[in-house]
Formats: C-alpha cells, structure tokens, sequence
C-alpha cells in the first residue's frame, strides 16, 4: 500500500514507482538528452537511481506528493516521471509540477499530458493555491510545456541546490480554473 494514487489520462497511466521499474529509471537517467537537460552528472548509476526513486516513493508516504513513473496505456512501456515535488530547500518556491520522459517519447504530448494530470491533483485534491516549475532556462521543452500547461514565469535565479540559474514559473489556482483543465483525468481511487 502507498499513499501515491493512480491517475489514468488519455494515453497514460501515472502510478506509484515499483522496484521493477529501476532499470527504466536508470535508462531514463542516462538518456543523454535527458542527462544535459536535467544536467544528470556523468557518474550517475544504478545506485543513484535506486536513491531517487526511493525519494520519489517516500515523499508521497511522508509530504502526500512526489513524481508518478509514467507509462503508455497502450503498451504498458516505462515512459518516465512526473508529478509533485516539494523539496526540504530553504528557496525552494513551493509546490512543483514536474516532468522528466525518456527522449524518444518527446514531442508527443506526453509531458504536457502528465503535467496537467499532476496540476489537477494538486488543485482537485490537494487543495494547493499555486504551483510553481523549476526550469534551467536552456531547456526550451520544458519551458514550453510549462506554458502550454498555464504556467508563466515569474523570476529567474540560482537555487541554493544548484549553480545554475533557473526560472521560476507560476500557476495560480484562479488561473487554472479560468483556462480549465488541459487534458480530462481520473483516479483509479475515486480521488478525482
């Protein structure tokens, strides 16, 4: 049992990580397009993925959010991760909606697609005011489905975490409700 509920959208299933899906997660890691856009160091490994996917599973038990593991309806394939993020950083701006897919599922919609699940959760269920996605500013995808999912950015600047400049992208929950969710989901639990 987890406290990490199941969404099912269109064409995807997001679902509380198993630890069937390590290799998944490690590939998803050391994708290089998805290693220079996340800036995934070069000596990140099986272990390091084991340590992260377990943060992803624990913060659902303790903080109620944390990233889904993403797969395809159709296939049952291992798309990626996305969800809520709600680091113990002093600058961390809040309540993070974010999205890390293997690079031969971009540009499908998938992102965009798991993204708007994650922002209904967390309006539907969690009753959040706003959320916020963390950005490198080079990383044109995500920049764009930040956008395409309401999100405006707010400030850019370096989080103690990180060296890099990021931006800082905003979604108020009266924004959310005035567009209207993106992409129709439901739980598998009733929750939405």
């Amino acid at each position: 049992m987890t406290a990490c509920p199941t969404l099912v959208t269109e064409r995807l299933i997001l679902r509380p990580f198993e630890e069937s899906d390590l290799d998944d997660y490690l590939e998803l890691n050391v994708d290089p397009p998805v290693r220079r856009s996340l800036r995934v160091p070069e000596s990140f490994g099986r272990s390091d993925a084991w340590r992260s996917l377990a943060l992803w599973r624990g913060q659902w038990e303790l903080r109620g959010s944390g990233h889904f593991a993403v797969e395809e309806r159709a296939s049952g394939r291992f798309v990626g991760r996305a969800g809520l993020h709600r680091p113990e950083l002093p600058d961390w701006p809040g309540l993070e909606v974010g999205w890390a897919l293997h690079s031969r599922y971009w540009g499908q919609g998938y992102a965009t697609e798991a993204g708007a699940a994650a922002v209904a959760y967390a309006f539907e269920v969690m009753g959040a005011d706003e959320l916020f996605s963390v950005v490198l500013p080079d990383n044109d995808r995500s920049r764009a489905v930040a956008g395409r999912l309401g999100f405006t950015l707010q400030d850019e600047r370096v989080l103690s975490h990180h060296p890099e400049q990021h931006g800082i992208w905003r979604l108020g929950r009266d924004q959310w409700e005035q567009a209207g969710p993106t992409r129709p989901v439901r739980s598998t639990d009733g929750l939405l």
